[in-house]
C-alpha cells in the first residue's frame, strides 16, 4: 500500500487518538535516508546506504492528578496500520499510573511559524563524492611524514524530514542535511605506535571542511604524540584544547537539565542567580542559530526557540527545561524538549556554546612555567551529583609557556565547581560541533602520575 504523507498519517492519528478517549497526544514522524563510506589503505571497506522511516505516537489520559500516559513508537507508515496503533497506546495509557507534570505544552508557546535556518542542502550527496572525500582524506594523512598506518577514513551523508502534531492542531516540519568526515591515523612503529583523529562536520557539504585539512590534521597529530613521556603527581596549571574543553561545557550543561535539578540529583541545584563561573564568561544557548549543527525551528514539544544565556557575567541565568521539568520546578519551558520516535520529551541543549575570552592561545600559555596542556580525555570520572570530576588524559607538557614534549598515562582530577570558578578562555573558538567551546586554562588542578 502507497504511503501517506506525513501530514496525513499525523492528522489521521490525533483524529483517532481523541475518538479513542485521549484528552491530549502529540506524535513525531521522521522520514529520510543514511550513506557511509569506509575505506582504509586505500580500500573500499564498507557502503552501506539506510531508509529510515519511523512514527513515535504518545497519548494522555486524564486523571484524578495529572495524566495517565504511554508511547508507542512504529516503522509500519500506512494509513491502515494507524487505527491500531492508536488503540493499542490508548490502552495502555489507561492502564498507565497518573503523573502530576506530564501534559502538552501550553498552546500559547507553540511555534507560530518555521524559520529557515539554512539546515538543509540543496543536493543529495552521491555515493562518488563520499568516495572521494574518503579517498582524499586518507591519502592526505598517510602523506604526513611519521604516519605509518591508518585505522580508516569515515564519511557520512545524511538528510532527514521531521514533522511533529499535537492535539492543539499543532502540525509543522522542517527538513536537514548533515555531511561529516573522520580520519584516524597512526605514526611510528612497534610498540612505540601512537594514534589521533580529526572530524569534521557541516549541514552543507560546500562547507565541509576540506579532505587535505583533515587528513593533514590527523596525522599531524598523530606525529605529534610520538614517545610520550610520564610525570609525576603534581599541582598544575592545565590548558584544554578546544575539543576538550567542550566536554567540560557539556558537563556544565548536564548540570543544568531541569529533570535533574526537579530530582536534586545536580552539584549545581542550589545556584540560580548565582555566580558559577568567574564574571569574564558567558554561555550561551541558541536553537536558531543559522546552519547549526544542533539548530531547530521549535523543540521537540513544538515550541518556538530563542537564544539564551545560560551564564552572563559569570552567574547562572536559567535552567534548561522542557515542560515536564518546567512543571516540576514551578517555572515554563525554555523550549529545549528533544525526543525521538520511541522516547518522549525530554530537556537537551541545542547550540551551546562559550564566548571567547580576551587572550589568544599563545598568551593563555605564556604564563605557564610547568603546566599540561590536555589534548584528549576519556574515562567515565565525572560524578554529576558532587561535581568530582577524574579523568584519563594525554597531551603535550608546558615549560616555559611553550609545548616542550608528548605525555600520556596521567590522570586529572578536580570538582567542577572549582574548575569553573577558575577557568579562562582564550579567544579561539570556532563553531564546529552543537556544543562549543575556546581553549581554556584552569590553575590548580592535580595529575596524578608515577
Amino acid at each position: 500500500m502507497t504511503k501517506a504523507s506525513p501530514s496525513k498519517l499525523l492528522e489521521q492519528a490525533m483524529s483517532l487518538a481523541k475518538k479513542q478517549g485521549a484528552d491530549q497526544a502529540d506524535a513525531l514522524l521522521l522520514s529520510g535516508s543514511n550513506l557511509v563510506v569506509r575505506q582504509r589503505m586505500g580500500k573500499l571497506e564498507t557502503l552501506e546506504r539506510a531508509e529510515e522511516n519511523a512514527l513515535g505516537l504518545r497519548v494522555l489520559v486524564k486523571a484524578d492528578k495529572g495524566f495517565r500516559s504511554s508511547m508507542v513508537s512504529t516503522n509500519d507508515m500506512t494509513e491502515k496500520d494507524i487505527p491500531e496503533l492508536v488503540e493499542r497506546v490508548v490502552a495502555m495509557a489507561k492502564a498507565a499510573p497518573p503523573d502530576p507534570f506530564v501534559s502538552l505544552a501550553d498552546e500559547k508557546r507553540l511555534t507560530a511559524s518555521v524559520p529557515d535556518l539554512k539546515l538543509a542542502d540543496t543536493k543529495e550527496a552521491t555515493e562518488e563524492q563520499l568516495k572521494s572525500i574518503a579517498a582524499e582524506t586518507e591519502a592526505a594523512a598517510l602523506a604526513v611524514k611519521g604516519v605509518t598506518n591508518s585505522e580508516g577514513a569515515e564519511v557520512r551523508y545524511s538528510n532527514s524530514e521531521i514533522t511533529l502534531a499535537t492535539s492543539q492542531g499543532f502540525l509543522k516540519s522542517y527538513k536537514s542535511t548533515s555531511f561529516s568526515s573522520m580520519i584516524s591515523a597512526i605514526a611510528g612503529t612497534g610498540t612505540g605506535m601512537e594514534t589521533d583523529y580529526a572530524y569534521a562536520v557541516s549541514r552543507h557539504l560546500k562547507s565541509l571542511k576540506s579532505p587535505k585539512d583533515i587528513g593533514q590534521e590527523a596525522g599531524n597529530r598523530a606525529v605529534k604524540r610520538l614517545n610520550p613521556r610520564k610525570t609525576n603527581t603534581q599541582q598544575v596549571p592545565i590548558v584544554f584544547e578546544w575539543r576538550v574543553a567542550s566536554s567540560l561545557l557539556g558537563s556544565f550543561a548536564g548540570a543544568i537539565n531541569g529533570a535533574s535539578i526537579a530530582r536534586g540529583v545536580s552539584f549545581l541545584k542550589d545556584s540560580m542567580n548565582k555566580p558559577v563561573f568567574g564574571a569574564n564568561i558567558t554561555i550561551i544557548d541558541d536553537p536558531l542559530l543559522v546552519g547549526g549543527l544542533a539548530s531547530h525551528p521549535f523543540d521537540g514539544e513544538g515550541v518556538a526557540g530563542k537564544k539564551l544565556k545560560l551564564i552572563d557575567q559569570g552567574v547562572l541565568t536559567s535552567w534548561i527545561l522542557d515542560t515536564r521539568s518546567a512543571r516540576q520546578l514551578n517555572l515554563s519551558t525554555t523550549g529545549h524538549a528533544t525526543r525521538g520516535t520511541s522516547s518522549p520529551p525530554r530537556p537537551s541543549s541545542s547550540n551551546l556554546y562559550m564566548e571567547n575570552g580576551k587572550v589568544s592561545v599563545k598568551d593563555l600559555l605564556a604564563g605557564i612555567k610547568t603546566g599540561f596542556y590536555v589534548t584528549d580525555a576519556f574515562g567515565m570520572g565525572v560524578n554529576d551529583v558532587t561535581g568530582d570530576y577524574s579523568q584519563g588524559a594525554s597531551g603535550f607538557w608546558i615549560e616555559n609557556g611553550e609545548l616542550a614534549y608528548a605525555v600520556s598515562e596521567v590522570t586529572i582530577a578536580g570538582n567542577l565547581k572549582d574548575m569553573f570558578m577558575a577557568l579562562t578562555p582564550a579567544n579561539d573558538l570556532e563553531m564546529r560541533y552543537g556544543t562549543n567551546a575556546p581553549t581554556v586554562r584552569i590553575d590548580g588542578m592535580t595529575i596524578a602520575g608515577n
